[in-house]
């Protein structure tokens, strides 16, 4: 499955690296791209192993704000 969530606060690479490392440690991530000129984080995951509510979280507690 794959979904995209706005992430406020994404704004060089040094960002993309924290959001990107923190959801590909993951189980059940299977690949992220970060697009910071959108603020947009596309997240590729198997959803019977993680949910959209995980990832959330996940990204949260990095510092960033999810605008869903």
């Amino acid at each position: 499955m794959q979904t995209t969530l706005v992430v406020k606060g994404i704004t060089d690479g040094q960002n993309e690296a924290t959001v990107r490392g923190a959801l590909e440690a993951l189980q059940g991530v299977q690949g992220t791209e970060v697009h910071l000129a959108t603020e947009k984080v596309d997240i590729m995951f198997d959803e019977g192993q993680i949910t959209v509510s995980d990832l959330k979280t996940t990204i949260e507690n990095q510092g960033y704000m999810v605008i869903v």
